[in-house]
């Protein structure tokens, strides 16, 4: 039997596949929690698209239903604007989140993006579709960046 690292070679592919599927466990397991912590119907209190902050008034008209499974609904004044889901890696730091459209003009576009959760406050920061995820949370001219920041509503 040949030796590697201390141990037989057939037991090295067992104990690179036992470490993966902890890991992927572990991630599993902080998507559910995070999905868990942001379900619900949050407000965006500011709103900053490439450098333009959006007055306060029309921000507070945007709210965002998140759905456990991913899923979610952008509302203008309790108004569907649009729909659709979100992949999250709280394991990633800054954590990701990549989300698509399911109907309307951005429909199968796929926008990446960086996310902060707390109990009661949301931060995200995200690039157009087709564009570099953000590695920080920020939106200065010319980034193409959009920055929000919402708190859950009660």
């Amino acid at each position: 039997m040949r030796w590697l690292f201390g141990m037989p070679t057939i037991a090295l592919p067992l104990v690179c596949f036992t470490f993966l599927a902890a890991a992927a466990d572990e991630k599993h397991a902080a998507i559910k929690k995070d999905r868990k912590k942001y379900e619900g119907t949050w407000r965006v209190i500011s709103l900053e698209a490439n450098g333009n902050k959006s007055p306060e008034g029309d921000a507070k008209k945007i709210t965002v239903v998140n759905k456990a499974d991913g899923t979610w609904i952008l509302q203008v004044d309790g108004e569907k604007i649009t729909e659709g889901t979100s992949e999250i890696d709280p394991t990633q730091k800054p954590k990701t989140i990549d989300f698509m459209a399911t109907e309307g003009d951005q429909k199968g576009k796929i926008a990446l993006g960086i996310y902060e959760l707390s109990d009661d406050t949301r931060k995200l920061c995200y690039a157009p579709p087709g564009k570099d995820r953000p590695s920080e949370f920020a939106a200065p001219a010319d980034s193409g960046h959009t920055l929000v920041l919402f708190k859950r509503e009660k």
